[in-house]
């Protein structure tokens, strides 16, 4: 198997993108899989790596990588050292890096000849599976979209007319503490500006309804951070999607950060499976 790690995706006038590549090393094209992490993620966060290995193994040729907002830099992909562009993210940005990822593998490149660039999956882990359904409803390319502990919906995330939301606007900044490394992470009002600029493309809903690609909606039966009742929710939008709640599982399908396992957890190796029996 072939790692390629810590890649930097250029773009002029763009925060650059770091990514990793898994693949086996052979002249076949293979199916392209766009990983995109969640919010307060990274694609280097727990047993993601064991992730990207498993699809390598089955044939594809996997591909995650850092938002060019989430708070990591080139230097340091890892954790949060750039706090100020965390505080700079938004959702349209978000979707922006994701469309520039898949530009970069449907243009020729280096690589070309072990990837099938007509042949494009996005799975999305919890704010990451609100942007592949969105990019998924407006790209053609995308063959199929899957998301692991999704959310169905940004506007609700706000908290409109609350005093909480309240103070956000009128200070301009608001913080939320990450549990693990216990940062302070900022996020400006423009995050909310941005979305209202753009709420009826940044609405779930709508391209859930939309959605022409084959879609799988995996969902852990315990997740405390996005419920499973949002999972069913898209399903229902979308009579075509599937639905797989893995019992006992939570946000994360029974991993952590950093995972020093050699192998998945449980929960993680029935997504992993699941997701690979849909693609093929």
């Amino acid at each position: 198997m072939k790692i390629v790690a810590n890649q930097v995706l250029h773009t002029e006038d763009k925060k650059p993108i770091v990514y990793d590549l898994y693949y086996n090393d052979t002249e076949t094209p293979k199916p392209v899989v766009i990983f995109c992490h969640g919010y307060k993620g990274f694609k280097d966060w727990g047993a993601w790596y064991l992730v990207a290995e498993a699809f390598a193994k089955a044939g594809f040729f996997f591909l995650k990588f850092n938002f060019s907002h989430n708070g990591g830099t080139v230097e340091q992909p890892i954790d949060f050292p750039d706090l100020e562009a965390f505080a700079q993210n938004n959702y349209s940005k978000e979707l922006e890096d994701l469309q520039r990822v898949i530009n970069f593998v449907t243009t020729k490149n280096s690589f070309t000849s072990q990837l099938d660039r007509n042949n494009i999956s996005l799975i999305g882990h919890s704010r990451g599976g609100g942007i592949v359904l969105i990019n998924a409803e407006e790209n053609p390319n995308i063959k199929n979209v899957i998301t692991w502990a999704g959310v169905s919906d940004y506007k609700g995330r706000f908290n409109e007319g609350t005093n909480e939301f309240d103070q956000w606007e009128k200070t301009g900044r608001s913080f939320v503490e990450n549990g693990r490394t216990k940062q302070q992470m900022p996020l400006d009002f423009q995050f909310y500006k941005d979305f209202k600029s753009n709420e009826e493309r940044l609405t779930i809903k709508r391209a859930v309804k939309n959605l022409k690609p084959p879609l799988l909606i995996i969902h852990g039966s315990e997740d405390p951070t996005v419920s499973q009742e949002e999972a069913k929710t898209v399903n229902q939008w979308n009579p075509k999607s599937k639905l797989k709640i893995i019992a006992g599982a939570n946000h994360v399908f029974g991993a952590s950060h950093p995972w020093k396992e050699n192998t998945m957890p449980q929960e993680l190796q029935e997504v992993v499976s699941n997701s690979i029996e849909f693609l093929k």
